[in-house]
């Protein structure tokens, strides 16, 4: 998986990548070129006292450093950028991919783990890029032509590189063998630590009103104390790296000054050759240990590909059709013909059968009590999820014929959940309708009978909303709501409990307020009050993922008993009260 990632999302930045390893290979050569510079401006300068060879030299070792420094920094700019621009474009694709997510895979992987992936593991990734390409090109030419440019300067002594060499890579594998687990585990453990900080913070309420802050302590401190006690383990052997490194380094020094000096003294070898050969060691052991630092990062890198491509990878079950369609006929008739939604592997399915029509002009209540699947019949009209059986038709069309885009603007969609996103009244309200002016606004806001604690906010429409809404209370954040769906003025209104947070006198006001508004759009309710649905055109009672009953309220009363049970229930409620 992380070569197929890396194949995929480098190939536009080939030009790029060519340039870090022209630059990466002659910056290496010149490096390579200064210890033997180096050797002969002590074999033939220093000990003869030849000044003159020496400051010449000596500027063509100044000369070869500078271009070395150039290439170098040049390297690692391209490198740089590169690895950005790769870490921003498999953000893009994981952003896009989730995009395109029905609920149901949201659900699947859950909100926690895609946040990660597309933030921790793709900084994994991007920083294996950039190492490899600031370290591990330049390793391998000078690991070869280091060990050429030994040779080179004497062969008694090559024995020591071929002795230094595999060991060093043995030791850090080792190491790099046992870390590999270790970064499997860390992944699994901030995956932990971000979905009970998410719960947290956005169960704040809940926690603090059942007095549970100690106990969600003690989870955020389990989940914490897991990921620091598996980086903890992992940075341990990391630290063995560079002790192990410093020291096979400095006993293969030690090796080569001891065996040496008895061949300087034999006179088989001059003492810049042995300088020279020192270099070059250094070079090579330095040149396996960067290979090293780099292979080690590569298992937590995997790791972080194949979760990255297990995103990119998951189809939605909402496909867009094939030939899409965008011309339509019709006014918004909303059509459900043996709808059936049922999840992978479930015993039972969530709708059964469901058949009715919602036309325009009209309004059409969805009622039942809770997990009666009266939500998740809703969300197969704006295709939040596809129907398993059956069709769910918009004017005659199936959805999943229709271009989304062209279905979605037609629908003005108020969740059971109403979210608002951060920025102002405004922005949240256009969020519906970008091409609003400020009177669409505050006729939406009218409607909805927010207007008012709208004025009374200091700025008005310019008033800044938190995320999520959460500096409004509850029922001014269904309002917003409902006046962002009336801003765009679609052929369909479907309202998922969007009245449930009003108290009676502001729940009439607003239906009534409404009702001219949608008088030539098709409107579906689902509630939970039968005061809320009372008036409706038409109320479809839902039960166990079934209809079983369909009529006017007065009709209801007579032919349904669930029907007739949720409305002595409440009658009975409101009386206790």
């Amino acid at each position: 998986m992380l070569l197929r990632l890396l194949r995929t999302h480098l190939r536009p930045y080939a030009g790029n990548l060519s340039m870090v390893v022209v630059l990466q290979l002659i910056g290496t050569i010149a490096s390579l070129y200064l210890p033997s510079l180096n050797g002969k401006i002590i074999d033939n300068g220093v000990a003869k006292g030849d000044t003159g060879y020496i400051v010449e030299n000596g500027g063509w070792m100044l000369g070869i450093s500078l271009v070395q420094i150039v290439c170098t920094v040049a390297a690692v700019y391209f490198g740089a950028k590169t690895a950005a621009l790769f870490g921003r474009d498999v953000r893009a694709a994981v952003f896009h991919r989730v995009g395109e997510f029905s609920a149901r895979e949201v659900n699947q992987f859950g909100a926690p783990t895609l946040i990660s992936r597309s933030t921790n593991d793709v900084t994994q990734v991007q920083m294996l890029v950039v190492t490899t390409c600031t370290m591990l090109v330049a390793a391998p030419i000078t690991m070869v032509g280091g060990i050429f440019m030994a040779v080179r300067e004497d062969v008694g002594l090559s024995w020591l590189v071929a002795v230094a060499v595999p060991l060093l890579a043995a030791s850090i594998g080792l190491i790099a063998s046992r870390m590999v687990p270790q970064f499997r585990k860390m992944q699994v453990n901030i995956d932990s630590v971000n979905r009970v900080l998410r719960e947290q913070i956005t169960g704040i309420r809940v926690v603090r009103a059942f007095v549970r802050e100690p106990h969600e302590t003690e989870r955020f401190g389990e989940a914490n104390t897991n990921v620091t006690n598996t980086a903890i383990s992992a940075g341990r052997l990391m630290a063995l790296v560079f002790p192990v490194v410093m020291l096979i380094l400095n006993l293969s020094t030690v090796a080569v000054l001891w065996f040496g000096a008895s061949r300087v003294e034999n006179g088989a070898m001059m003492i810049g050759q042995l300088t020279a050969f020192i270099s070059y060691l250094i070079q090579i052991l330095f040149s396996v240990m960067m290979a090293t630092f780099v292979m080690i990062m590569v298992p937590r890198a995997a790791v972080c590909a194949d979760r990255i491509s297990e995103v990119l990878d998951t189809e939605s079950s909402v496909r867009p059709p094939v030939t899409p369609m965008t011309q339509f006929t019709g006014a918004g008739e909303l059509v459900f013909e043996n709808a059936t939604f049922e999840y992978p592997g479930a015993a039972e399915p969530v709708l059964r059968d469901v058949s009715f029509t919602a036309s325009p002009g009209q309004t059409t209540a969805i009622i039942g009590s809770t997990g009666a699947g009266k939500t998740t019949l809703l969300s197969l009209v704006p295709r939040l999820f596809d129907t398993t059986g059956g069709r769910v038709l918009v004017d005659g069309i199936d959805v999943r014929n229709i271009e989304p885009d062209s279905l979605w603007e037609r629908i003005g969609l108020v969740p059971q959940r109403p979210y608002l996103f951060s920025g102002t009244v405004a922005s949240n309200l256009r969020y519906g309708n970008p091409a609003a002016t400020d009177e669409d606004l505050w006729d939406a806001l009218t409607i909805a009978q927010g207007k008012d604690f709208v004025e009374g906010m200091a700025l008005g429409l310019e008033a800044p909303i938190s995320q999520g809404g959460t500096n409004v209370s509850g029922g001014q954040r269904q309002r917003l709501a409902i006046a962002r769906a009336l801003v765009r003025k679609p052929e369909i209104y479907l309202f998922d409990d969007s009245f449930s947070a009003l108290d009676l006198s502001t729940d009439a006001r607003l239906r009534a307020a409404l009702a001219p508004v949608t008088a030539n759009a098709c409107v579906v309710i689902v509630a939970q009050r039968v005061s809320t649905i009372i008036d409706a055109d038409q109320i479809i009672v839902v039960e166990d993922g079934g209809v079983v009953g369909r009529g006017n309220h007065d009709e209801l009363l007579q032919t349904c008993p669930t029907y007739v049970e949720i409305v002595e229930s409440q009658r009975s409620a409101e009386e206790a009260a």
